[in-house]
């Protein structure tokens, strides 16, 4: 069984950027892709960008297009997002997630997911 552990959030200020990690372990990653998910208190969850694990294509949410940034390291079993030009509607936990069958783009499509890790942005 795969887990993923996500870290790397915290509290920035406006403007500023963090970089989100998730470690696949318990075995290698033999997925279709891997996807970044956010949920804002009283939200529901929202696609915010996935990998294809062979090939490397990306996929993003139009609010973060041109900010934010999936990659993976097939060696580590490891996908980041690195998240530049950071705004308060940013503000949500955001959770990894290993893709299962069908779009991308929907929660529905995953089937093992991380525990979450809180990105705060202040104004």
């Amino acid at each position: 069984q795969v887990r993923m552990v996500e870290s790397g959030g915290g509290l920035v200020q406006a403007g500023g950027s963090l970089r989100l990690s998730c470690a696949a372990s318990g075995r290698t990653v033999s997925a279709y892709a891997m996807g970044w998910f956010r949920q804002a208190p009283g939200k529901e969850r929202e696609f915010v960008a996935a990998i294809t694990w062979s090939v490397g294509g990306t996929f993003y949410a139009d609010s973060v297009k041109g900010r934010f940034t999936i990659s993976r390291d097939v060696a580590r079993n490891t996908v980041y997002l690195q998240m530049n030009s950071l705004q308060p509607e940013d503000t949500a936990v955001y959770y990894c997630a290993v893709h299962n069958s069908g779009s991308v783009f929907s929660s529905y499509s995953y089937g093992i997911w991380g525990q979450g890790t809180q990105v705060t942005v202040s104004s």
